[in-house]
């Protein structure tokens, strides 16, 4: 029987293939096999050996190339054949990246693998953007939140809307431009002040970032007023919006350049 190989869940970080990890690009270097996302930097796979075989297994709305059970097995798979596997994923793996569900997999078949941390983009976005999404006179509590909700949510999604508006001072959505009526509406409902400050911040740590800021009351209309303000994006939602008037740095170094 061959021994097997190995898989690393890698986070390749936030856009900029520069925010990758040494722990992360070690691993890529050592790749026999790369399977890759939508989100993870192309840029990257120069990294991984000139032999090293590359699977894209993006996923768009609607639109998977391979679904989350053919992904599993191939990881399997290609592990059990002996092979040292990457999993590339955009951001951090265990922030909406199903590294979970992939590890669980993995540990089924007693196949050796190891979780990389990466950048996520809900953290380096705004920061990018010059929101630090914690300050001690905006905000000391932070939460991440998949934008991806529906409206029609069980009676307990009231309580959780109530601990995002009341609770929580900086929020940040994860791909929720599609759902924003639906998250402001809740928010405001909830008990956040509809003049609270929203950033919505596209293609973050990237040269073709993008940043509209406004308040719960009226990002819509700026949205619409910004059509090139599309996913991926993050929508942030707290009093540390206001810091970017003082502290953006990377967008204004863009347009200098």
């Amino acid at each position: 029987m061959s021994q097997k190989g190995k898989v690393y869940l890698v986070g390749a970080g936030p856009g900029d293939p520069k925010l990758i990890t040494v722990k992360g690009m070690e691993c890529l270097q050592q790749a026999d096999v790369v399977v890759y996302d939508r989100l993870a930097n192309p840029a990257l796979l120069e990294y991984a050996p000139t032999h090293a075989e590359r699977i894209f297994c993006g996923k768009y709305p609607d639109n998977h190339t391979m679904r989350q059970e053919a992904i599993n097995q191939l990881l399997a798979e290609k592990a059990l054949g002996g092979l040292t596997v990457v999993r590339l994923k955009g951001g951090d793996p265990s922030v909406f990246g199903r590294v979970g569900e992939e590890a669980e997999h993995l540990a089924q078949f007693g196949i050796p693998f190891e979780i990389v941390p990466g950048v996520t983009a809900g953290i380096a976005a705004p920061a990018y953007a010059g929101i630090p999404v914690t300050h001690r006179e905006y905000g000391s509590s932070f939460a991440v939140v998949t934008g991806h909700l529906r409206e029609e949510k069980p009676e307990q999604a009231v309580e959780k809307w109530r601990a995002l508006a009341q609770g929580i001072d900086t929020v940040a959505f994860y791909m929720g431009i599609g759902n924003l009526p639906m998250i402001r509406k809740q928010l405001i409902e909830h008990g956040k002040d509809p003049k609270t400050p929203v950033a919505v911040i596209a293609w973050g740590t990237l040269p073709e970032q993008a940043t509209v800021t406004g308040t719960l009351e009226d990002i819509e209309q700026r949205l619409a007023d910004n059509p090139q303000i599309t996913n991926p994006a993050i929508i942030l939602v707290g009093d540390v919006v206001r810091l970017r008037e003082k502290i953006q740095w990377f967008e204004a170094a863009q347009v200098e350049v």
